[in-house]
């Protein structure tokens, strides 16, 4: 297997340094446009939680923001009631979304995706290249939702996991179907507080292995070894540990999740104070929750308020999402 070196800390897209789709275009060429979602009846099957409506307090009020992201100024924030799934678009939801329409997802169409280094389950020919600056990270021949690990992997057994390998562009092809949504960034942050006050994590303030572990990333030394305290390599099943407040299950660890909002760190200085919908323009689209690979040594990103972006094509075996009720 390649041997990975240590890199300097996030990239760009800094999904625990997940790299964008077009750091790999180089290595592998851009294929033609994927075909439409057919329409066909929704069988959505994830638990829905209903969130009130109310104000909250949106960014970071721990210090512990990552300079760059955008988690500032602190402002309030009004939010109307909504419905929310209660965890991430598992492995079986989204092959029953597969099923009904015969989707193809970009990593798919592109044929390869990013793959973490210990992940891998392929042969040595079909890793395409690394990212220099986050060399832990794989191209991937044949990585996709149903190989998360490659073309020698499968989800079998891992139909509770959350899906994994969808671009925002997959994400949203599955809301067409199920007719859903993605939530906005500031319904994301608000649903993951679970009621708490300007609290640093789902479950308060607390550390995360503050009288045991309350959250699926990494321990150890990045990116070469993981301990498995929390007994964990990659994703765990998406009703592990305790929900939150407000029901919500594992929404900082596990998987980044994709939401609705382009990607702007300076928005916050001109947010608007009721339902804001984020940037009107941009080219990468906001991940939140932090993954399986965040570490505090690394990528401090599963807190509340912690933000993150990739391009809107861009897949990797950390990201998945969850969907909002229209």
């Amino acid at each position: 297997m390649t041997e990975p070196i240590e890199g300097e800390g996030c990239g760009p897209h800094c999904a625990c340094g997940a790299p964008g789709r077009e750091q790999f275009l180089t290595l592998q060429p851009r294929p033609a446009e994927a075909a439409p979602v057919p329409q066909a009846g929704s069988t959505h099957s994830i638990e829905q939680v209903q969130i009130p409506a109310g104000t909250f307090l949106m960014g970071d009020s721990s210090g512990d923001r990552n300079p760059g992201d955008g988690e500032t100024p602190l402002h309030e924030v009004a939010i109307d009631a909504f419905s929310i799934d209660a965890t991430s678009v598992t492995n079986d939801a989204f092959a029953a979304f597969v099923a009904a329409t015969g989707y193809r997802t970009e990593a798919e169409t592109f044929g390869f995706s990013a793959v973490f280094h210990l992940a891998l389950a392929a042969p040595q020919e079909d890793i395409l290249g690394q990212p220099p600056g986050t060399p832990w990270w794989l191209g991937v021949r044949g990585a996709d939702w149903a190989h998360p690990g490659g073309s020698e992997s499968s989800i079998e057994g891992l139909g509770d996991h959350p899906v994994v390998h969808v671009s925002w562009n997959d994400a949203m092809a599955y809301c067409e179907w199920a007719g859903r949504r993605l939530p906005t960034e500031a319904e994301w942050e608000y649903a993951s507080r679970g009621g708490l006050h300007a609290a640093k994590y789902p479950w308060g303030d607390a550390e995360v292995d503050d009288g045991g572990w309350r959250v699926n990333i990494w321990q150890g030394t990045f990116p070469r070894e993981n301990t498995l305290d929390d007994g964990f390599l990659t994703t765990a099943p998406v009703r592990t540990f305790e929900p939150n407040g407000y029901g919500l299950w594992q929404t900082v660890g596990n998987v980044w999740e994709w939401c609705a909002d382009w990607y702007d760190p300076t928005y916050y200085e001109r947010s608007e104070s009721a339902n804001p919908t984020g940037a009107a323009s941009g080219t990468s689209r906001v991940l939140r929750g932090g993954s399986f690979l965040c570490h505090i040594s690394y990528c401090n990103r599963y807190r509340n308020s912690a933000r993150s972006q990739n391009t809107p094509d861009s897949s990797m075996g950390n990201a998945g999402f969850r969907t909002v009720a229209l």
